[in-house]
């Protein structure tokens, strides 16, 4: 008990209410956000974040003020312009918080931020991610928010639950009902519509984040912001934050390389459809953690894979994922319960022995979803030992930044597949670390 006591714990932090940064001539002011704290017995107070990555660690919020950051030319993103930070008692005006059992937490808000990072890359649809550990688990878009926080939530059951999820349009009744059934940490929309706050406060210790910005997210595809790391001897890294300059198919390259004096290009290109899933999966690809590949059909991610040390080995992963995760939504849409569940259940009872084979071998036909699918990475191929590997498996065509001295192998393994893939380069990387 006093083990679980210690996640609801709320730490006083000891930072100070005005942060100020001074670069060359400019100096940014920060105010530290507070939060209501609703108690059983007495009045609310205000407290800031409930503790940072773990319980025991100080942590606050600041919201930029004044101040505005000019470099070379290009003018950053300013204090009016708030989003998560500016979640807080002073400015309910702009953004408000509901419900909560549980106070927000610094990864709470960072998983927030994640998520409205790669929707400012879908504005045009609505469009669901859910975040986990700073990473998306699964993202879609489609004709209705239900729709596409559903097909997200499918992407990978496993991992949502307990994720964060982050929505473009204002959440209905009938996506709300859909979301209370499942374990969700936190809900962030632009707003909610009649009754459907109401469903989700249903919910204990979820935490609901209203950010009206969010329907001005398309302005934030081209903006700069200020990315700080700090390191552990005290000092800083600054670095202008990533820019995507894939915002349309037509952005994407041809796959061409050169080799001992031979021309090397893909034969085949990338149908509209595809071409709709790879854009869609470098905006998803934008919010993960290098190293990394994802895959992607009809418009929702089947699998991701974040933070590996090599490029074969989190494609090898992800495709693990896609199989788990077909298995996992058979599973569940057939019995009602998870795969982990039938698979122990299935060791002393043969009739449910053979439905999990059966389910497995459906999985395998489907080759986990990937049929059909493309693949999008983060950097470049070194060797086409994972392209050979995602082929395999059903993938039909690819998009990553290109640039190795090997580029040629890859554009060889689509050419020699069979059918032929795709292949296009975006001539741009996307590490996130």
């Amino acid at each position: 008990m006093m083990r679980q006591k210690q996640y609801r714990q709320i730490i006083h932090d000891h930072f100070p209410d005005r942060l100020a940064v001074t670069l060359g001539e400019t100096t940014l002011i920060y105010h530290k956000q507070r939060y209501k704290i609703k108690h059983e017995t007495g009045p609310d107070t205000l407290g800031g974040l409930r503790y940072g990555e773990n319980p025991g660690q100080e942590a606050a919020l600041y919201r930029l003020v004044n101040g505005r950051l000019s470099l070379a030319g290009i003018e950053y993103v300013g204090p009016e312009e708030a989003l998560v930070s500016a979640l807080g008692e002073d400015d309910p005006a702009v953004n408000m918080m509901f419900g909560c059992g549980k106070h927000p937490s610094k990864t709470n808000m960072t998983d927030v931020d994640a998520g409205l990072g790669i929707l400012r890359h879908l504005s045009d649809q609505p469009a669901a991610v859910i975040i986990k550990h700073n990473n998306p688990c699964g993202a879609a878009r489609a004709r209705s928010l239900k729709k596409a926080f559903e097909a997200a939530w499918k992407a990978d059951q496993v991992a949502a639950f307990g994720g964060s999820v982050v929505v473009n349009r204002p959440v209905d009744k009938t996506c709300a009902e859909l979301m209370a059934r499942l374990y969700i940490e936190v809900v962030t929309a632009p707003d909610f519509e009649e009754g459907a706050l109401d469903i989700l406060l249903r919910r204990r210790d979820l935490r609901i984040f209203k950010i009206k910005r969010i329907d001005q997210l398309k302005d934030f595809e081209a903006r700069r912001y200020l990315d700080i790391k700090s390191l552990m001897d005290g000092g800083l890294i600054l670095q202008q934050s990533a820019q995507n300059a894939i915002t349309a198919p037509g952005d994407f390259l041809p796959a061409a390389a050169e080799h001992d004096g031979l021309a090397f290009r893909a034969q085949r290109r990338p149908t509209a459809r595809e071409l709709e899933d790879l854009l869609f999966g470098w905006a998803v690809e934008q919010g993960v953690t290098s190293n990394s590949v994802l895959f992607v059909k009809n418009g929702a991610t089947v699998a991701i894979g974040a933070g590996g040390q090599d490029r074969v080995g989190i494609v090898e992963a992800a495709i693990n994922k896609a199989y788990r995760n077909f298995l996992e939504n058979i599973c569940r849409e057939t019995l009602g319960q998870p795969s982990k569940d039938l698979e122990l259940a299935a060791a002393s009872d043969k009739g449910l022995e053979r439905r999990l084979e059966e389910f497995q071998e459906a999985a395998r036909e489907a080759r986990g979803g990937l049929l059909g699918s493309v693949m999008v990475s983060d950097a470049f191929f070194p060797f086409r030992d994972g392209i050979d590997a995602a082929l395999r498996h059903g993938v039909r065509a690819i998009a990553h930044p290109g640039g190795s001295v090997n580029d040629y192998e890859g554009i060889e393994a689509v050419n020699q597949a069979r059918p032929k893939a795709a292949m296009v380069f975006t001539g741009q990387r996307a590490f996130r670390h």
